[in-house]
Order: C-alpha cells, then structure tokens, then sequence
C-alpha cells in the first residue's frame, strides 16, 4: 500500500469502496511547527465520473485499486454501445454510452491511444489520449487581420463538440484539442 506522497497522477486508488482515478494533486507544505506536507487529490469516479476532493497527510496510507488498462483502438459504434478492440490479443470491448460518457465529444474511427479500464473483468470505462485531432467542419468565417489579434470564435467539430478556436481557423482545418480541458491546443 502506497503513502499518498508516492501517488501520481493518472494512477487508480480504492477510497472507501469506490474506485477513483487520480486527475490532480496539489501539495502544501503549512510553515507551522509541526506541520506536515498536505496533499489534496482531485479525484474521478470509475465508472460513474463523480468528482471528489480530499486532503491526505504524506504519510497517510491509500489502497490502489485492483484495475487493469489495456491498450485499445476505437473499432466502431453499434446502436447505443462503443466497441474497442484490444491492440495486443485482438479482445473487443463492449461499453455502453453512459460508461463512456463525456469522452465520446472525442472518439473517431480508428482512434488509438486509449485504455479500456477493467475491474473483476467487466470493461467499465475509457481514458482518452491527453489530446486528439478533430477536423473543423463549421465555423465563422476568416477575419481580415485575424492572425493579429487574439480572439475566439466558436467552431464545431467532427464529433459534435463546440470549441473556442482562434479567428484564422476555417471549416476543414484539423486541430489539436486537450481532452482534459476541452481546449483548443494547436492546428494540427
């Protein structure tokens, strides 16, 4: 069992019963005599997406959970399910749209880098690559004098999902978006 000084984040902890990914962590050092490194966990539900914060003292002990990530591919989209197909043994996951929530904003064809993460041999969620390529496929038209100035337009992607994009892209520019954050990173 790990002390929540040597979590990191990304990795899957048991708390309470439920499984949690670890999206952030914050540490403070409090300048009191006596005090201890503080650590505040930013943590994310598995499968369900709930958002917790908590706070733990460096030496405090965390349970990981009893996960398995296994690398896959989006493979295709059958009726209201998402199948993944495993890039080692050729496995297909099967996961509903509520276990793959918000991150279908995401999912192309073909789409690699993501983990299908299994508890007691049940697919219950994904984790998206840190950014993804979406192609622009409507959006405001290019202002003269755009690539002067530093404002935002709305565009839509290929998968539905609206972004803040910069003044000088136009529909069919394909852009690099954080998956996290849901911003607009770079042409691509």
């Amino acid at each position: 069992m790990p002390k929540a000084s040597e979590i990191k984040r990304g990795q899957v902890i048991d708390q309470d019963g439920t499984v949690f990914a670890v999206r952030q962590i914050d540490r403070s050092a409090p300048t009191a005599r006596g005090g201890g490194t503080l650590y505040r966990f930013k943590l994310e539900a598995i499968p369900s997406g709930d958002r917790r914060e908590v706070t733990f003292k460096g030496d405090d002990m965390l349970r990981e959970a009893d996960l398995v990530r296994r690398q896959s591919e989006f493979s295709y989209r059958d009726g209201e399910s998402f199948v993944f197909m495993d890039s080692e043994d050729y496995t297909q996951y099967l996961l509903s749209e509520s276990d793959v929530g918000d991150a279908a904003d995401y999912i192309t064809d073909g789409l690699q880098g993501i983990y299908v993460l299994i508890i007691a041999e049940q697919p219950v969620a994904i984790q998206l690559p840190q950014s993804v390529v979406l192609e622009v496929t409507d959006t405001a038209p290019v202002m003269k004098g755009a690539t002067a100035s530093r404002s935002a337009k709305p565009a839509t992607l290929e998968t539905g999902l609206e972004i803040q994009v910069p003044d000088y892209i136009t529909p069919g520019e394909k852009v690099k978006v954080n998956t996290e954050t849901g911003e607009f990173m770079s042409r691509a």
